[in-house]
């Protein structure tokens, strides 16, 4: 049996080490300037202001309780709404029909629309923090020394830094799903709010379902600016725990004094 040998031409070696170095880049530029940025800094000490949208003082004005009729599919879609056009092929395509149409309550409660724009910050903010730590990760994933499975086996001294890197992996991996976590808060509160809406339009006469909507919003202005205050301290423990261990991402098999500051 002819055992052939296969190596790496040096074009693709080549394309391989300009690929770590890109990384590389890109991820000491995250954490030694763009996770020490003051933007966000900035965005929370503006929400002390009177007029910031973030004031819980703006719920009060923004919540709209009004129950309001079903607005006529005649007006919106015109008579044929119900019909399908058809395009140039023949092929049929379905026309966008009011929603209401079919429904049981067709009355409507608008969303606030004041929480959605602050919503669109939260989301961005998350998907941006997301981004970062993937990028990071990235880079401490492909400076880990090559065997390092084999020297697990041998419990040699010189996994002390790489041991480092899973720390400093895991700590990526829990700020993301923290991202995720307060991404996912506005999902939870537009089920929330519509629950209580779907009793507001069934129950216009009872009061405390008015209420309830009201304090629903009013909580929401204190999580969106709390959402900012988390994803700043996110970012301001993730830049302790790199900066402290620099040396050991960058070079691990080359400083096995200590364990993770």
């Amino acid at each position: 049996m002819i055992l052939t040998t296969m190596s790496m031409s040096k074009e693709a070696a080549k394309s391989i080490e300009d690929f770590r170095a890109n990384v590389a880049e890109i991820a000491e530029g995250i954490v030694f300037r763009v996770f020490q940025t003051s933007e966000l800094t900035s965005l929370i000490e503006s929400t002390k202001a009177e007029d910031s949208p973030y004031q819980i003082s703006q719920a009060a004005a923004s919540t709209d309780t009004t129950v309001y009729p079903s607005p006529s599919s005649t007006e919106t879609n015109g008579p044929s709404s119900n019909k399908r056009k058809r395009n140039e092929d023949g092929s049929g395509s379905p026309t966008h029909v009011n929603e209401a149409v079919s429904a049981r309550y067709p009355e409507l409660v608008h969303a606030n629309k004041l929480i959605l724009k602050l919503h669109e910050t939260t989301k961005s903010e998350c998907a941006q923090l997301s981004d970062f730590c993937d990028k990071v990760k990235l880079w401490v994933n492909l400076t880990m020394p090559k065997y390092y499975l084999w020297w697990l086996k041998l419990k040699s001294s010189d996994t002390q830094g790489v041991q480092i890197q899973e720390e400093v992996l895991s700590e990526l991996l829990r700020s993301q799903e923290s991202a995720y976590n307060i991404r996912d808060g506005i999902r939870q509160h537009h089920l929330g709010r519509a629950k209580i809406s779907s009793k507001l339009i069934k129950y216009p006469n009872i009061e405390d379902y008015a209420l309830s909507l009201k304090e629903h919003d009013e909580k929401q202005f204190f999580f969106a600016r709390q959402n900012l205050i988390d994803i700043r301290n996110i970012y301001a423990v993730l830049t302790d725990i790199l900066h402290k261990n620099i040396a050991k991402i960058r070079a691990p098999k080359g400083n096995n004094g200590a364990g993770l500051y």
